[in-house]
């Protein structure tokens, strides 16, 4: 099986019925992706939740070390770590419940795919969100 990404509009349904998003792997430095992804992201209106057990905190909010400790409801798991630790990210996004998985532009992991699907978790994967967003909102 291949990876195969919503339709752009299936993408767009996401990013409107969608308002948390935890981001695993963000920065609190300024000058990376995931910081300024997620910045403009807040910007937009969508809650953040920085998932990093490196950091205290990032654009304001407290950081977690795992999605375990989230409470409530999670929308869309972001990520932007290496694709290497996708299918572990997948398993933690299966426990907790979240609705979407999304993994950043050059993210992709073929096992994790598989698994989030097999799970009925609505898949993103090798896209930005924050380019999404731009062209659908």
């Amino acid at each position: 099986m291949s990876i195969e990404n919503p339709s752009n509009q299936a993408i767009t349904n996401i990013l409107h019925t969608s308002k948390r998003i935890a981001v695993v792997g963000l920065s609190d430095n300024p000058e990376r992706t995931s910081y300024m992804v997620s910045e403009a992201m807040q910007k937009a209106g969508y809650e953040i939740i920085p998932v990093n057990p490196t950091i205290d905190e990032a654009l304001g909010v407290k950081a977690v070390s795992s999605l375990h400790e989230i409470d409530g409801d999670i929308d869309i798991v972001n990520v932007f770590r290496r694709s290497e630790f996708l299918p572990d990210i997948a398993k933690e996004t299966v426990e907790v419940g979240a609705n979407v998985f999304w993994s950043q532009l050059g993210v992709v992991n073929q096992e994790a795919y598989d698994y989030l699907r097999e799970h009925n978790i609505a898949t993103v994967m090798d896209r930005c969100i924050k380019v999404e967003h731009a062209k659908f909102k």
